[in-house]
This record gives structure tokens, C-alpha cells and sequence, in this order.
């Protein structure tokens, strides 16, 4: 769920750091987080839960709503470079793209923007988590769940999914399309490949676990879950909530790590 910069701005970041807020940083992180997971909770609520419009909108509406609540995180978090996973957070803390301090910064907004969206999207439906009687389906709008559930599997599938949705970030900026972390001037465009990016790795990857790739994104609203006073809501799956944080977070150091050595070949 993620993260860039228009080309003509990639400026040493160790400068521009000097130069950072870090509340506006942390404030950009904690909206566009919020904005990224009230929009993607939104639209599993919207086709998994009872008497709404978009019930039963099968999986790839979901891929589709959740690449562009991205493009939307995105676009209202150009300040801290819109990173709003502690998955890209880590890759770009290995490859020396961010610094520790703003590292921690980052996640820790983060986690506060995804249960303030979590917290929004519940209460956007209301009424249909009141109607819904499967305790299960309200707690697949908050959080990811196994379609198999093999503990060591399912981190295998996370850690792949997250490592892809890293590297090919680190690609985008190699090319100029899209560069993240670096706080300024994210235009528009930059934010379309990294939706169009999450939505091919939630078709493609998305099945065995639902495609968590981002802790923030499944650890903030499970919590927002077990705090709200959801009517018949059931467990939080806490049995199950280390693998999308443990996954995502060395998907994408294993991609900060190999990302300056594989896409630099020859250069």
C-alpha cells in the first residue's frame, strides 16, 4: 500500500533532511496514511459487507480501490515524500535514502493515520457493520486473513509481495517516474505507477493472503477493530497479526538491501 517523487527533485536527501519539519513530516505521513486506509478499508466494506451498493463487487474491485486510495494517499502527502508504509520506510532506511530519526518518525505516523482511516471508514459504514451478521467479513474490512492460514507460508507470501512492491519503487525512481521518502514537489502523474503497481500485486500475489505489504495498513485498523464498539465483531486475530508486520518489514529491507545492487548493473 505507497510513495514517490516527480522527476527534477532528486536532490541528496541527507541535505534535504536537514531542512525537514519533522512535525509537518510526521503530519504528512499521519493524512496520507489516513487517507490511504480509509479509502482501502472502504472499499472491502463496500464489497464485503451486508446491503451495500458494491456487495459481493468480487476481488478485483477491491485490488482496483485499494491501487487507488494509494494514488490518493499519495497525492496528499508530498511533504515526507509520501511514504506511508514502514515496509518502503525500512527500504529506504537500508539503502540510505532516510535517516534513522525520520525513520521512526515515519512509522509512528503511520501507524496513528491507519487507525484514524480505519476509525473513518467504520464509521462511513456505520450501519452495514450493524447489519452485517458474519463476524468474520467485519473483520476483513480492518485487516488481512489467510485464504490458507500456514504461518510460514503466509510470511513467504508477504515477504514476496512487499519485496516486489519495494524494488519496483526503487526501479520507478531509477527511471525518473517516481522518487519516495525525499520531502517536495510530488506531482500528480508520479503517483499513478505505484497505484497501478498495487493493484497488479493484489491481482497477482493478493490470494493466498490478501496482500497486507504494508504493517502499518494491517496493525493500525485490526487495532482500530479491537478498540471500536463494533456490534458482533468477534475476535481480532491476534494469532495471526505478526505475519503481515513481520513479512511486509523484510520484504522491503531485503528489496533497500538488493535494490542499489540489481538496478545498477552495468551502471
Amino acid at each position: 500500500m505507497s510513495e514517490p517523487m516527480a522527476a527534477g527533485h532528486n536532490r541528496k536527501v541527507d541535505d534535504d533532511m536537514q531542512e525537514v519539519n519533522l512535525g509537518l513530516y510526521f503530519l504528512s505521513e499521519v493524512v496520507g496514511t489516513a487517507m490511504l486506509i480509509l479509502l482501502g478499508c472502504g472499499v472491502v466494506a463496500n464489497v464485503a459487507l451486508a446491503k451495500t451498493k458494491g456487495n459481493a463487487g468480487g476481488f478485483l474491485m477491491v485490488n482496483w480501490g485499494w491501487g487507488l486510495a494509494v494514488f490518493a494517499g499519495v497525492i496528499v502527502s508530498a511533504y515526507s515524500g509520501a511514504q506511508l508504509n514502514p515496509a518502503v520506510s525500512i527500504g529506504l532506511l537500508v539503502a540510505g535514502k532516510i535517516g534513522f530519526v525520520q525513520f521512526l518518525v515515519a512509522v509512528a505516523a503511520q501507524l496513528l493515520g491507519a487507525i484514524v482511516g480505519a476509525v473513518l471508514a467504520w464509521a462511513s459504514y456505520k450501519q452495514h457493520f450493524d447489519d452485517e451478521p458474519d463476524p468474520a467479513a467485519k473483520l476483513g474490512v480492518f485487516s488481512t486473513g489467510p485464504a490458507i492460514r500456514s504461518y510460514g507460508w503466509n510470511l513467504v507470501t508477504e515477504i514476496i509481495a512487499t519485496f516486489v512492491l519495494v524494488f519496483v519503487i526503487f526501479g520507478f525512481a531509477d527511471y525518473g517516474v517516481a522518487d519516495i521518502g525525499v520531502p517536495g514537489g510530488i506531482g500528480g502523474l508520479a503517483a499513478v505507477p505505484v497505484a497501478l503497481l498495487v493493484v497488479g500485486i493484489g491481482a497477482s500475489l493478493g490470494g493466498p493472503t490478501g496482500y497486507a505489504i504494508n504493517p502499518a495498513r494491517d496493525l493500525g485498523p485490526r487495532i482500530a477493530h479491537a478498540i471500536l464498539p463494533i456490534k458482533g465483531k468477534g475476535s481480532s486475530d491476534w494469532g495471526y497479526s505478526w505475519v503481515p508486520v513481520v513479512g511486509p518489514l523484510v520484504g522491503g529491507l531485503l528489496a533497500g538491501v538488493l535494490a542499489p545492487v540489481l538496478l545498477h548493473l552495468g551502471k
